[in-house]
């Protein structure tokens, strides 16, 4: 039940859809091809605070970090749903 919890995954797909993703998220989710999300959609689903504590964490640069997971979140979260539900 870890994923609903705030800060999870469910949350930040949560987020992601709240931010015009949905149709890349539930290709995530799903078994089908993965669809990419906008950098952009990014970055208004994550909220400040929480990326610059995960780019202080990582010692990226907050650009880089929204572009490492714009890059990979849709793998990771398919990875984390292989059977296509949460």
């Amino acid at each position: 039940k870890s994923a609903g919890s705030p800060g999870g995954l469910g949350d930040i797909l949560d987020r992601l859809r709240n931010a015009g993703a949905g149709d890349q998220v539930d290709s995530w989710v799903g078994t089908g091809s993965n669809r990419p999300v906008q950098r952009d959609q990014v970055e208004k689903a994550i909220d400040p605070q929480t990326l610059s504590d995960l780019a202080e964490q990582t010692g990226l640069s907050r650009d880089e970090l929204i572009d490492r997971l714009t890059r990979e979140l849709p793998d990771a979260v398919d990875k984390l749903t292989p059977d296509g539900q949460m």
